[in-house]
């Protein structure tokens, strides 16, 4: 089957979760992965989302943190504090999905302003939500990026979420709990911190991409990994999934789909 660039990615990064583990996911390319995940190798997956859902399990993708289908659909809703107060500050969360406007080789997320003027930037971006709290304390966070010059680049202008900072001892400086970033999944590929230096390293190419497509996609001297891993293809059960979950088709625990949204789902018996 063929397959595009985002669909590569988006399966890359639901293969990065796995079955019983807790994830805060941001909206975005970040929720197209968890709930692909959810929908095919990862059953168990539990998706908690800032607005104060936890097992949430939609139907279809939500459109916002605060879709209703989200805490229809949860084994619990508490208050927004609760979430950040017990739940991800104390580091009872495995991983937080996140996205980014810009990033850094150190894993910083700019998603605040373009520009270097705060008050007066060429672009404002949304802003920050839950994500600085998310990066801090998750027990590790995986970024979903599309790869280029304009989202990596060699300096944030403005550090939103805290990776490593400026390299080796600066989130320990910052009295940061989690272990920060452990993967960007692009769409060209996978990038994990070198152990010493913590600068992003590529170390997995998609089918066909060379190692020089990502280093002209990148606004930094991206290091190579001496082998990068080839990963695998999309299988034609996970494109289905996808496909079939973004254009508005309907989930069933086991990998079985039906179109229709959430009413007609529930009409047909889906369990949520």
């Amino acid at each position: 089957m063929t397959y595009t660039a985002d669909e590569m990615m988006t399966v890359s990064a639901a293969r990065a979760l796995w079955d019983g583990m807790t994830c805060f996911v941001g909206i975005g390319l970040p929720s197209s992965a968890a709930n692909l995940a959810r929908a095919t190798h990862a059953p168990g997956l539990v998706l908690i989302y800032e607005s104060g859902t936890i097992g949430a399990k939609p139907v279809h993708l939500p459109l916002s943190i605060g879709d209703g289908m989200l805490a229809e659909t949860a084994d619990a809703v508490v208050s927004v504090p609760e979430i950040f107060n017990y739940w991800l500050q104390p580091g009872r969360i495995d991983v937080g999905f996140l996205g980014a406007a810009q990033i850094d080789k150190f894993g910083n997320i700019n998603t605040t302003v373009i520009g270097g003027d705060y008050r007066d930037p060429r672009v404002r971006l949304p802003g920050a939500g839950g994500a600085p709290e998310i990066a801090a304390s998750c027990r590790e966070v995986i970024v979903v990026v599309r790869q280029s010059h304009r989202s990596f680049v060699e300096r944030v202008d403005f550090v939103t979420s805290v990776g490593y900072g400026s390299g080796p001892g600066d989130r320990e400086r910052l009295g940061l709990t989690g272990a920060g970033p452990k993967k960007i999944i692009t769409d060209l590929g996978v990038l994990e911190p070198d152990p010493e230096t913590l600068e992003f390293t590529l170390t997995g190419l998609y089918p066909g991409v060379p190692a020089s497509a990502a280093k002209e996609h990148t606004g930094w001297d991206l290091a190579i990994a001496a082998d990068p891993q080839i990963i695998a293809a999309p299988t034609p059960a996970e494109l289905e999934a996808l496909r079939s979950f973004k254009h508005g088709g309907s989930f069933k625990h086991g990998g079985s789909f039906k179109h229709g949204g959430a009413s007609r789902a529930r009409e047909q018996g889906v369990t949520p």
